[in-house]
């Protein structure tokens, strides 16, 4: 089975591009799965089918808040008719982008999963995210699948230790256009808060524990207090988020020059919106597509060039 990965800061058209592989009929386009299980995607704890599928089925904290405070992100596809419809802080991780982008009664596949998952032999995070993959391809009667997480970026050393003998697309953009859109995007804006806390205080707000003292400054921050308000700040300061670019960018750059994929392809999105045939049919042919062209040309109109954006000031 072909395995393949899409690294990227993210805001960059990957989720365009993962759109329009989804439209190739023997790839499974698995969106977002990386970052919705992560922090798991870069431990080498060892532990049972189980207890994977604790992980796979349970909220993602982030999203939970996104959720309670009416900002969910719009990558979020989950059907209206679902059984977690009503109450979405519990909805399923997994069931929130990376099965209901595959199909219109993600429950139904969930159900499916649930049972396969739990039999999953002990084995590393890692083994068992692939294992995960290589089912959802199976049972969605796919040849390969490649993955793509918006901001994967920042986990590139464990994506690459992982997975090492998997296809690798590294798709940049320019950090101002990306920056940007990162300052308007409320998963984003959870995402600089936290790696600024981090950086400025030793402490991620969503791993605080009931007992542990936290500067009144950080306060707010904490998945309990946070408001729509707090975030539509942060997203104010375009700055934070050209250093957020800074920041994936460099955790991508140099764990590929550390750990260098024996496949790797590199891709601008301003060269993907400037030559969208030529551009689509070069990835299609890496990714090993039956008719790397006729796939490019179908697709390549969804390809929009974007309005020109300005430094975040």
């Amino acid at each position: 089975m072909d395995r393949a990965i899409i690294i990227s800061n993210g805001r960059c058209g990957s989720t365009l591009l993962s759109d329009l592989i989804h439209e190739e009929p023997e790839t499974l386009s698995a969106q977002e799965f990386f970052m919705l299980v992560a922090p798991w995607n870069r431990s080498s704890e060892i532990i049972t089918g189980p207890q994977y599928w604790d992980v796979l089925s349970s909220p993602k904290p982030e999203l939970k808040v996104l959720f309670r405070i009416g900002l969910p992100p719009k990558e979020v596809r989950y059907p209206e008719s679902g059984r977690y419809a009503g109450d979405l802080v519990k909805l399923p991780r997994i069931l929130a982008i990376t099965l209901a982008k595959l199909t219109d009664d993600p429950d139904a596949l969930f159900d499916r999963l649930a049972p396969l998952v739990r039999d999953f032999p002990t084995q590393p995070v890692g083994a068992h995210h692939q294992a995960f993959l290589d089912l959802l391809t199976e049972l969605t009667g796919k040849k390969r699948w490649v993955e793509r997480s918006g901001g994967s970026s920042q986990v590139t050393p464990a994506l690459l230790t992982n997975f090492p003998t998997a296809k690798i697309v590294h798709l940049t953009r320019d950090w101002a256009p990306s920056a940007k859109s990162m300052s308007k995007h409320s998963l984003f804006q959870l995402v600089q808060m936290r790696i600024e806390s981090i950086g400025r205080y030793g402490i991620d707000p969503f791993g605080v524990t009931p007992d542990q003292e936290v500067p009144e400054e950080l306060r707010p921050l904490l998945p309990e207090n946070l408001t729509p308000d707090v975030l539509h700040e942060r997203g104010g300061d375009g700055k934070r988020f050209m250093g957020l670019c800074a920041f994936m960018s460099s955790q991508a750059e140099q764990a590929l020059i550390d750990r260098r994929p024996a496949q790797l392809h590199e891709m601008a999105y301003e060269d993907l919106v400037r030559e969208p045939v030529a551009e689509l049919t070069k990835l299609a042919a890496f990714l090993g597509f039956a008719d790397p062209a006729g796939w490019a040309g179908s697709v390549a109109h969804r390809v929009r060039r974007p309005e020109p954006v300005a430094v975040p000031a």
